[in-house]
């Protein structure tokens, strides 16, 4: 099943309208959807090597703009944005995320956006807490750019010898890559 479901990723990242579901998930992610562009961008570089900067930039493009949404989301509809932050595990993250823009404020944009942790969470509460926008705009581009042009990058060089890694030996990776989800939802659970 791995190797079917990895070889139709593959497929996707190959085909004509590739780009167009990679702008539309980093749209989305940076939003209200559950999944990182990432998992589109890779297969994508390692599929087309020499179009690995097209992608990055169509990434961080749709990321910024899903952004936007998620920020008016926060602005404008509170309730929604409430109900988002309580599906990813923060219903108290209006006044969670509102201290940390008090105190730290560009940083957890630039920060945030570069770790795996659901942008959307970023978004959604500077929105409601009134971050500046032009502020959050330049710095989710900076970030979300560093993010997806850093990948693409390791990819465009190094992606071949990884992808045949990975082919060789997919169900360690995805039993791996599993466990590491776990753990990482344990830590945020007891340390978050």
């Amino acid at each position: 099943m791995l190797r079917k479901t990895y070889d139709w990723i593959m497929r996707l990242a190959a085909s004509r309208h590739a780009a167009l579901a990679l702008a539309i998930v980093a749209f989305a992610e940076s939003s209200f959807f559950p999944m990182p562009p990432d998992l589109m961008l890779a297969p994508m570089v390692l599929a087309r090597p020499r179009k690995a900067f097209v992608y990055a930039a169509i990434c961080t493009a749709a990321s910024v703009i899903g952004g936007l949404l998620g920020y008016a989301i926060g602005v404008f509809l509170g309730p929604v944005a409430h109900q988002i932050l309580a599906l990813f595990g923060h219903p108290q993250g209006q006044q969670e995320f509102q201290a940390w823009f008090a105190r730290y404020g560009l940083w957890i944009i630039l920060i945030k956006g570069l770790t795996p942790i659901p942008y959307k969470l970023v978004t959604i509460t500077a929105g409601l807490a009134r971050f500046d926008l032009f502020t959050f705009v330049w710095a989710s581009i900076v970030t979300r750019g560093a993010r997806f042009f850093l990948t693409a990058t390791l990819l465009k060089y190094f992606g071949p010898a990884i992808r045949a890694e990975v082919e060789r030996r997919i169900a360690l990776y995805a039993t791996i890559g599993v466990v590491a989800l776990i753990a990482l939802i344990v830590a945020l659970k007891v340390f978050g």
